[in-house]
């Protein structure tokens, strides 16, 4: 892998995808298991089904905030191994995540195929495969980073984003119980506590934190950066929970289903502040129904109370405000990171 082979986006990408195949060796060749053929065949395809297959957004910022807070279009061999390392780390962190969620969700496909556990003889081994995968970033991260100054940092930044990230999942999971659906506990501030502790954490501000302790930053100083990233991944979960009620389908590639499942959407929360009373009830009626007639009532409702315009207001006033966060911060390596990463998502259509 030539130092030049990482400059553009699509030689990055290509870059990053054969790194993967490289942790995969090692953490197969780990001496501190004894893998039988089939244990080491069941690793081999696990990693493969759950940590491949997604977009690989947040792996790739960390190549990309790197180069740009080192003001350079090409890393060297070692520089680019080591962004692609902590990158693949994120996206071993996502599938950890996912693998659990989708147990907790009795999900039936994740990335157009079926959940891990609903694999045929997978079933709840999937529960020690999710402990496997949180288990091997440790492991890369010591093989690679364990004489790094900033060692210790690493450990620490990845321990508490679980921890956040686990912390906005249970907040979630026990808003929206089954069988106990009450929509007097779905607020704003409550939409925003799940967004930023389940989302905003390790899909935004993780791969950038990751990125400023190899270019040998201290997060300590960086304080204010956390909290812009933070408020841009509540605001991408917004975009998600508005287009999963008016983004199209053919385009999204997906069939929004926040109202059928009960989720404590945005625009839910929106329209219990702005409901009168026989609003109100008309939502309690018919949200988190799979009935189509139900849904369409729930969108009708929000089509009269004008929800589209009030998120367009939201994502301006947003915007502007980011922007102005962005440009108060001192170094302009820094507001390019954070600039990159609004750019990729302000008006997104899917």
């Amino acid at each position: 892998m030539a130092a030049a082979e990482n400059g553009g986006g699509g030689e990055s990408k290509a870059a990053f995808a054969r790194i993967y195949d490289a942790l995969k060796a090692e953490l197969l060749r780990d001496p501190a298991f004894e893998y039988t053929e089939s244990s080491h065949e069941w690793i081999d395809r696990m990693l493969d089904y759950n940590v491949l297959g997604g977009k690989c957004n947040r792996g790739l910022s960390v190549v990309d905030s790197y180069k740009l807070l080192k003001g350079v279009d090409v890393l060297s061999e070692e520089e680019m191994f080591l962004a692609s390392t902590l990158g693949w780390c994120i996206e071993w962190l996502q599938a950890f995540f996912l693998v659990l969620d989708d147990i907790m969700d009795d999900s039936h496909t994740r990335r157009g195929q079926p959940c891990w556990f609903r694999v045929s003889r997978v079933g709840l081994i999937a529960v020690n495969d999710g402990i496997l995968l949180r288990n091997h970033i440790s492991r890369m991260l010591r093989l690679h980073f364990k004489k790094k100054p900033y060692y210790a940092d690493l450990l620490d930044l990845f321990n508490e984003v679980e921890f956040k990230t686990a912390s906005g999942q249970m907040l979630d999971l026990i808003t929206t119980h089954e069988g106990e659906k009450d929509l007097t506990k779905y607020n704003i501030g409550v939409h925003r506590r799940i967004v930023q502790f389940k989302t905003a954490y390790y899909s935004f501000y993780l791969p950038v934190a990751c990125a400023l302790l190899l270019s040998g930053e201290s997060l300590e100083n960086y304080g204010a950066v956390e909290n812009i990233l933070v408020e841009m991944g509540t605001y991408f979960q917004v975009q998600d929970d508005y287009l999963d009620c008016y983004g199209d389908p053919e385009f999204i590639g997906k069939i929004g289903t926040d109202i059928e499942d009960y989720k404590c959407s945005w625009l839910v929360v929106q329209a219990l502040e702005r409901a009168d009373e026989s609003q109100k009830s008309i939502l309690f009626e018919n949200y988190g129904k799979k009935d189509p007639a139900c849904v369409a009532k729930v969108k009708d409702l929000y089509k009269e109370l004008n929800l589209e315009a009030v998120f367009h207001e939201y994502e301006s006033e947003s915007y502007k405000k980011l922007i102005a966060d962005i440009e108060a911060q001192p170094s302009d390596a820094v507001q390019k990171v954070l600039k990159s990463f609004l750019h990729k998502i302000y008006k997104r259509q899917k």
